[in-house]
């Protein structure tokens, strides 16, 4: 049996028991209210890796998020990870491998509804085939 935090979980819910679970720990201890908002205005993804048997909780946070209110998120789930009485991950009652990283890039949309307006995806890598084969310079794929 999965559990994530201590808590039952599927795979594919991994990440919103994760979530769910690392609030109810922060609410317990201090500046709970303060974690709670933060980590709800993240996405948070879930990624195993199955070469090393990682698993990886991904907290894409705001772009806009301050330097101190990141520290603060990275401070709170270091001490759940010290203190608490399981591991993030475990199956069986036997602890697995994990991390949690911390993503603010967002990289703009190149295809789809949200893209920049005036780019497409030519336009975008256009720079970088001119480079290989601009006025000038050796066609490399001839």
């Amino acid at each position: 049996m999965w559990k994530i935090l201590g808590a039952d979980a599927l795979y594919l819910e991994f990440a919103d028991v994760w979530k769910k679970r690392i609030v109810e720990i922060a609410m317990e201890g201090g500046g709970g209210d303060r974690f709670a908002k933060l980590i709800d205005g993240s996405d948070i993804k879930y990624l195993m890796n199955g070469a090393t048997e990682e698993h990886t909780f991904l907290v894409e946070v705001p772009e806009d998020i301050s330097a101190e209110d990141l520290q603060f998120l990275a401070d709170v789930i270091l001490d759940v990870a010290h203190t608490a009485d399981f591991p993030f991950v475990s199956l069986n009652g036997n602890h697995e491998k994990c991390q949690v990283i911390f993503d603010a890039n967002r990289e703009p949309e190149i295809l789809g509804l949200d893209k920049a307006e005036g780019y497409s995806a030519g336009a975008v890598f256009a720079p970088i085939l001119n480079g290989w084969g601009g006025a000038g310079k050796k066609n490399p794929f001839s």
